[in-house]
């Protein structure tokens, strides 16, 4: 059976303190440019898309996605990420109301 649900539990940014992704952020500073910004968003943006292109891998494949790092819509950045996104979306209010949503998108596939 095919993957039908992915939980997103934090946006994956990577650890700014990792050798290579410091010296990235090095090299944008010192240039001047906003290294959040420029490279660790568009990084993560990239991992991101990746966890749904497994939860999507063929036309007839379908799925749900929890995500539920809330700076995906608190944030200046979060649009990136949604976006991003190659399908439709829906923001929920509360945790009940999430629930209440995945579990009509599951029946009604049923």
């Amino acid at each position: 059976e095919a993957l039908e649900l992915l939980v997103i539990t934090k946006l994956p940014f990577a650890v700014p303190t990792e050798p290579l992704v410091a010296a990235q952020i090095e090299k944008l500073e010192q240039a001047g440019k906003n290294a959040f910004l420029h490279y660790s968003v568009p990084e993560a943006v990239i991992r991101f898309r990746q966890g749904f292109g497994r939860l999507i891998r063929h036309r007839t494949d379908v799925g749900a996605v929890i995500v539920l790092d809330n700076r995906v819509i608190t944030s200046r950045y979060g649009s990136v990420f949604l976006d991003s996104l190659p399908a439709r979306h829906r923001t929920f209010a509360s945790e009940e109301e999430m629930m209440a949503g995945i579990r009509e998108w599951f029946e009604s596939r049923a």
